[in-house]
């Protein structure tokens, strides 16, 4: 990879900020709708599922609660706002987040690629898919499964929660391909408004049992596991809930900037959270019959179909940032090598980052309604929750620790003490939810696995293709002097030629040469390279460097989060001298045929999957927007 020269910090992705123009307080209140709604929707069960495990009457049932809510409130504290809105904020790479983007950062800071951050990386954006499938599951079911409690009905409603919920969730994936851009704007103003229900839900119940404000010291929650031995483990698992999301934060910082997601989170979204929580925890006090729905509890009666309506809007936008987010984190684990090239389509000419995927909008839909039918109601899949995010937390610390050593100079004491203050955390969360894999939990873990494995085959397998090319093939600098000595028939126009090795002849150079005989009058030899960085400025895209009269070599770069288009890119050559008409150029691609060898540095059922994903791969054609009829492909066979 190339990090392109004197790019500046920002001028990129200002450029291609979708809220860009936006005031202060607008992004502040985008940013709510989009970052903070899986966090904002955890009060549906959080607290109820911590209970579950807790004694249900006397004093020690008093002590429970006021425990979780300590344990809550500093989870609330030291992962969300010190680890994440303190700290990780700050290890941006130009402006962008999450583990893809921190990967990157760290290899930059380390000056070359590391196996080990490389891998961090991998297994970071496996289980942000296997967070990402949990997430509309238990999200949208819990707050359809309000209906339950719906004055007036009963249990009558009961048996229509798991179609209804399905019917949301498909309807929801169905849409993707229409784009947000027309109903995103609404996404803000709603959430906020949930915001502000949670916080006046939360300041109606405190005076319930006003020792409930005990729960701000963290005596009780330190007390709450001590006693209770390896279930304080298990009341950890339900604790967590209440921070899933937290993540979001850092990896949609790039949209937002820093400032507003800290001004939404310390104004709005942190007070309006611990408001009802500790409204949750007054309530249960005051009426322990309470504690098995506790936030359902706690709406008025008159008000309750309203907010019922609020929560499942608020648990749709939640899903809907989440599906993106693994749009997003598709675009770059494709321009990083991670997965093959997919079929990446944008839904706004106008907005950067409204992107969909096709093949992983299906998978996902799947995946979400396999899992909302397997698990059937919240309390199962929050047994399955959790434990995927924590993970890629721990992830997110391991990479920290390598920016704070070698990107920030710092002494390594000071980068050791930092990491493991937050690596203790991680890790004791990371323990107890290991502990709910037997209740679910093993499902998030079986499908981050199966993508490690999908990810570690194909960078394997393209690093032995590309390492068997490099061997069978002639070098550039060669081949110019066999032509000079052999001149071949020259054809009029421009060739370019797609390759990921410049200094070697690329194949389909080599074929044309050798069955049809025929040289152009220009050739180009064309490098995609994606640089550690999120975007690249215009100025920086094209590289040109001369060869000889026969041969040029560009150079274009993108970034990680870019979709890549060619014709566009070239278009800027002319502004560096090199005038070629784009109609009256053949782009020439080398398509490979693999078929498996044992002997050729992968095992024989690793080869059938690398070349499942060759042959399933998106078409480079489409993938970097060249003009079908200027495409001329020639094949070769390849073993791997």
């Amino acid at each position: 990879m190339a990090d392109p020269a004197g790019a500046a910090p920002n001028a990129a992705e200002e450029s291609h900020n979708p809220h860009k123009g936006e005031g202060f307080w607008a992004l502040v209140l985008s940013s709510v709708g989009v970052v903070f709604g899986d966090i904002g929707t955890s009060p549906l069960y959080a607290m109820r599922v911590a209970l579950a495990r807790t004694p249900a009457t006397g004093e020690a049932a008093e002590y429970a609660v006021l425990g979780v809510v300590s344990l809550i409130t500093w989870a609330l504290i030291l992962i969300v706002t010190v680890k994440y809105v303190f700290f990780l904020m700050r290890a941006d790479n130009k402006g962008e987040g999450g583990t893809l983007a921190l990967m990157a950062l760290a290899q930059r800071a380390l000056g070359r690629r590391s196996p080990i951050v490389f891998f961090l990386g991998v297994i970071g954006a496996a289980l942000f898919y296997g967070d990402g499938v949990l997430t509309p599951a238990v999200s949208v079911l819990s707050a359809v499964e309000g209906l339950k409690q719906a004055p007036g009905f009963g249990a009558t409603l009961t048996p229509f929660v798991l179609p209804i919920s399905a019917a949301i969730l498909v309807a929801l994936f169905m849409v993707q391909s229409h784009g947000t851009a027309s109903v995103g704007k609404f996404f803000g103003p709603i959430t906020a408004i949930w915001f502000l229900t949670l916080a006046a839900l939360g300041l109606m119940h405190i005076s319930d049992d006003f020792s409930i404000v005990r729960g701000l010291s963290p005596h009780y929650g330190l007390m709450l596991l001590a006693s209770n031995g390896w279930l304080g483990f298990f009341i950890l698992g339900g604790v967590f809930l209440a921070v899933t999301g937290a993540e979001a934060l850092y990896a949609d910082m790039g949209h937002f900037g820093k400032g507003p997601l800290r001004t939404a989170w310390l104004l709005l979204v942190l007070p309006a959270l611990l408001l009802n929580y500790f409204g949750q925890g007054a309530l249960v006090l005051a009426h322990p019959e309470a504690r098995g729905n506790p936030f359902f509890a706690m709406i008025p009666q008159i008000a309750y179909w309203p907010v019922l309506l609020l929560a499942t809007s608020a648990t749709i936008i939640a899903s809907q940032a989440v599906i993106t987010g693994a749009f997003s984190v598709t675009q770059q684990a494709v321009q990083l090598g991670l997965l093959p090239r997919l079929d990446i389509r944008r839904t706004s000419e106008t907005q950067a980052g409204q992107i969909f995927v096709p093949q992983v909008n299906i998978y996902m839909m799947i995946g979400v309604l396999i899992l909302l039918f397997m698990f059937r109601t919240s309390d199962n899949l929050a047994a399955a929750y959790g434990i995927a995010v924590t993970g890629a937390m721990l992830v997110d610390t391991f990479l920290f620790f390598a920016i704070i050593r070698f990107m920030w100079k710092r002494p390594l004491w000071q980068a050791v003490l930092a990491a493991s203050f937050f690596g203790v955390i991680d890790l004791v969360f990371v323990g107890a939810n290991m502990l709910k894999i037997p209740d679910g939990a093993w499902a998030p873990l079986v499908l981050g696995a199966g993508l490690v494995l999908i990810m570690w085959t194909w960078t394997r397998g393209a690093q032995i293709l590309a390492d068997k090319t490099h061997r069978d093939s002639v070098p550039l600098v060669d081949l110019s002097e066999i032509l000079k000595a052999r001149a071949p028939h020259r054809a009029p126009g421009t060739a370019i030629f797609l390759t990921s090795d410049p200094d070697i002849a690329p194949v389909a150079l080599m074929h044309n040469l050798k069955h049809n005989k025929v040289l152009h009058e220009k050739n180009i030899i064309l490098t995609v390279v994606t640089a550690e960085t999120p975007r690249v400025r215009e100025n920086d895209r094209i590289r040109i460097e001369p060869v000889n009269d026969d041969f040029t070599k560009v150079f274009i770069s993108y970034g990680f989060m870019e979709s890549p288009n060619l014709p566009k890119a070239l278009g800027l050559c002319r502004k560096l001298g090199l005038k070629f008409d784009i109609m009256a150029t053949s782009f020439f691609l080398g398509r490979r045929s693999i078929i498996p060898s044992a002997q050729s540095g992968m095992p024989l059922w690793q080869d059938k999957i690398f070349i499942f994903l060759m042959k399933n791969a998106a078409n480079p054609t489409d993938f970097y927007k060249i003009p079908p009829g200027r495409v001329v492909e020639l094949g070769t066979q390849v073993s791997v």
